[in-house]
């Protein structure tokens, strides 16, 4: 017998403790740029059960209140109660943050030429595409997400009966065969009341939640279920487990479908190339395999802390591409400017349309619900007019 071919990713809902300190920290970076597009921020949140703890260097001439930016998530979240674990209203907040390096600040400013910003930082960022979703996204960390932003939308609109905040999702596709790609098995573990119904608990969650999701994705319905397979979730949240910025890296990105330069993206500004970088190899991605360069596509970017130029680029294409590397390399080179200085700019990331505390759950990439400048197909018209000039050229030297 065949044995099938499986991959599985995960996600978390906005009330996992360590999600509750990702928006935490890039609420205090939304507040920090509101006053001040200069500002540099590099902020870290720790919760546990009654205590959370705001630490970090940032530097701003923005006047914010840390601990009342706190407060406001928690609330926005639902962690309003001590049942809970952690009631915004009451619980302990220490905030030790101090002011960035001057050795960092000289080698990024650059005068104050934009354009000319150094990296913040050293490390490689990871890019990724693939035409196996409408959101050039890895299936199985799209339904995990959906799943979960889902879940959360019901519980707080009151239509989630029992549900607390904390949520985790786990879905494993089945690619055995290609052409007939399947949902093999949806795993959701769901915080919830002492006193609730687990049989219409579990009956809401594959009935309202999973089937719903799965639907949407123009999957199959009959894959193997399993809710909340420990048993009891009754202590959940900070109470059951401490959270800390930046530790669902996976999560945020590509579910493990594709590498990960290990830098978190949570409560830095945009100068730190863990995340400015990420966007970019996400854009550089998704543009090419649009444009039809290859099916999945995996961009590497590489920086020298102070440095603007990147150190190293990288592509993989999984034996799906229609052209070698020397020439998807050359199209970047052409149309995509990688300094960090020029990612800012580009995508307005000093002054962003969009919040980073939303954007810091359900995920950086593929978001249905925001508009965001790295997701945009912008530049796949100029790709496709390449790729048929190179087209020809290689026609005329056969036939020549």
């Amino acid at each position: 017998m065949k044995e099938k071919i499986l991959f599985t990713s995960e996600a978390v809902s906005e009330g996992h403790p360590d999600k509750i300190c990702d928006q935490i920290s890039d609420a205090i970076l939304d507040a920090c740029l509101k006053q001040d597009e200069d500002s540099r921020v590099a902020c870290e949140v720790f919760v546990t059960k009654d205590y959370l703890l705001i630490g970090g260097e940032i530097t701003s001439n923005a006047i914010v209140n840390y601990e009342e930016v706190a407060r406001r998530v928690l609330k926005d979240i639902g962690y309003v109660n001590e049942s809970l674990g952690l009631d915004a209203n009451t619980c302990q907040i220490d905030v030790r943050v101090n002011r960035q390096s001057p050795d960092i600040a000289r080698g990024v400013n650059k005068n104050g030429v934009l354009e000319n910003y150094g990296a913040g930082d050293q490390g490689m960022m990871f890019g990724y595409a693939t035409i196996e979703s409408e959101g050039y996204m890895p299936l199985p960390i799209s339904i995990a997400q959906k799943l979960v932003r889902v879940a959360s939308n019901l519980r707080k609109e009151g239509n989630f009966k029992w549900a607390k905040p904390d949520m985790k999702s786990q879905v494993t596709i089945d690619y055995t065969n290609p052409h007939q790609i399947r949902i093999d098995k949806i795993i959701m573990s769901v915080h919830h009341d002492k006193d609730f119904n687990k049989e219409q608990f579990e009956k809401y969650i594959h009935e309202e939640i999973m089937i719903p999701v799965a639907k949407s994705f123009n999957l199959n319905l009959d894959f193997d279920v399993l809710i909340n397979s420990a048993g009891l979730f009754v202590v959940g949240g900070p109470e059951s487990d401490t959270g800390l910025t930046g530790r669902k890296i996976i999560v945020d990105t590509y579910g493990g479908s594709a590498k990960h330069g290990g830098g978190a993206f949570s409560g830095k500004d945009a100068t730190k190339v863990d995340r400015s970088g990420a966007y970019m190899a996400r854009y550089v991605a998704k543009n090419l395999v649009a444009a039809g360069i290859s099916q999945r596509l995996e961009v590497q970017i590489s920086y020298a802390i102070g440095k603007s130029e990147p150190v190293s680029i990288n592509v993989a294409t999984f034996r799906t591409a229609k052209y070698n590397d020397d020439f998807i390399l050359s199209i970047i080179k052409k149309f995509f400017d990688l300094r960090p200085g020029k990612i800012i700019e580009n995508f307005s990331l000093h002054k962003p349309t969009f919040s980073y505390e939303k954007l810091a759950v359900y995920g950086h990439f593929g978001r249905p619900d925001i508009n965001l400048p790295w997701e945009k197909l912008d530049q796949v018209v100029k790709i496709q007019k390449i790729i048929e000039e190179a087209n020809l050229e290689e026609i005329r030297r056969i036939y020549k």
